[in-house]
């Protein structure tokens, strides 16, 4: 895990000092690695270029004050370990699908079509160790549920 954090921290520490602007920090950071659900007969049922927020400052960041997501895009939360996890939309101006994954890589629920700058927190119904937010309305259009299972890379490794 440390070997997948490292360059990460340095890629964000490098756009945090010279990104132009939120459209380039945005394919910049959004071409990180892949993450593909895979459905239950083991096909891949979608792919997505991620952005991954393995530390506490970029989780805390998530995609707050963004303003664009398309459906080839998402975020990818890694944690250090499964919990109870709540997010909120504060300060998020895109609704979305937030997605909770248990250490196993299988979907532990879905909050769809969150509600943007809402205060109200969306919980794991059981401990997950990653979240992915993609564009609200993607798990039901590419028929993602909680019978698929994720998995996921970054780039260069």
């Amino acid at each position: 895990m440390a070997s997948r954090i490292a360059p990460l921290a340095l890629l964000l520490l490098s756009c945090s000092l010279g990104c132009a602007s939120e459209s380039q920090q945005v394919a910049d950071t959004l071409d990180q690695g892949t993450l593909d659900f895979v459905g239950s007969d083991g096909r891949v049922i979608r792919s997505i270029n991620i952005e991954i927020a393995a530390s506490q400052a970029t989780r805390q960041q998530g995609l707050m004050d963004r303003r664009q997501l398309t459906l080839d895009q998402g975020m990818f939360f890694v944690f250090p370990a499964p919990d109870s996890l709540s997010f909120w939309m504060a300060n998020t101006y895109i609704p979305l699908d937030i997605i909770f994954v248990g250490a196993d890589s299988g979907i532990v629920n879905i909050a769809q079509r969150t509600t943007p700058l809402s205060r109200e927190y969306i919980n794991s119904t059981g401990p997950a160790q990653y979240v992915v937010e993609v564009r609200g309305g993607f798990s039901e259009r590419f028929g993602i549920d909680e019978s698929a299972k994720i998995r996921w890379q970054q780039n260069g490794l």
